[in-house]
């Protein structure tokens, strides 16, 4: 099944305080694998950036005068996402933005049940504890060197390998000691435990063929 982890990175907390969007980023995996897919936005949110927000992601007014509006990605995000499982780290404060964003263009919000909160799966498994992403990082031993800022796109990836191990699961790897053929599975332990009978003619010939070699090389 398809699976698109998101993340979007804001001028403030609350879209209903007319905060807006500034980066938007999605990676689509297939049962939690990376596909090589991903959709990533830069956004013009046409108002100031105020100091609190650029100190978090780094995105000043200046630098995004000349990113295109929601307006103008949108088709494409909703292009992306549509019929997949869609996992966020907090995902109320991310669908506040995005469905308010959808709602003044006239769109069709997203659909809360297609959305999987990876902050409540967290809470549920470390109740009373920080379970903000760069705590769960660090409970995972995951690699956090290169989020000097907040960054969707990289938050994205941090956010699937978090998931995984939420989840307890494992990434695929090559079995090397099964290999599955049809319905049947010859695994190690089976492995060349049958035992072959030569009979008396095989080893008369095979002991002619050793003194023939035998002589062939030393005479």
């Amino acid at each position: 099944m398809s699976e698109i982890f998101l993340d979007t990175e804001t001028t403030g907390l609350s879209f209903k305080d007319g905060h807006k969007i500034v980066e938007i980023a999605c990676i689509e995996t297939n049962d939690l694998i990376a596909t090589g897919k991903i959709f990533h936005r830069l956004i013009n949110p046409k108002r100031d950036i105020p100091e609190e927000a650029f100190k978090v992601h780094g995105f000043s007014t200046e630098f995004l005068k000349d990113k295109e509006t929601f307006d103008k990605i949108v088709e494409d995000f909703l292009s992306f996402i549509q019929g997949k499982k869609l996992i966020i780290h907090n995902a109320p404060f991310d669908l506040g933005f995005l469905n308010g964003e959808l709602k003044n263009l006239n769109k069709k919000p997203i659909d809360k049940a297609h959305v999987i909160d990876s902050l409540e799966l967290a809470r549920n498994k470390f109740p009373g504890s920080s379970n903000s992403l760069d705590a769960l990082c660090k409970k995972f031993n995951i690699d956090l060197s290169k989020r000097t800022k907040h960054n969707a796109l990289l938050d994205c990836e941090l956010l699937r390998e978090v998931y995984i191990n939420l989840l307890d699961a494992k990434e695929p790897k090559f079995n090397l000691l099964a290999a599955n053929t049809g319905n049947q599975v010859f695994k190690s332990e089976s492995y060349n435990k049958k035992i072959i009978n030569i009979s008396e003619d095989e080893i008369k010939l095979h002991n002619e063929f050793l003194k023939k070699e035998l002589k062939k090389n030393y005479h």
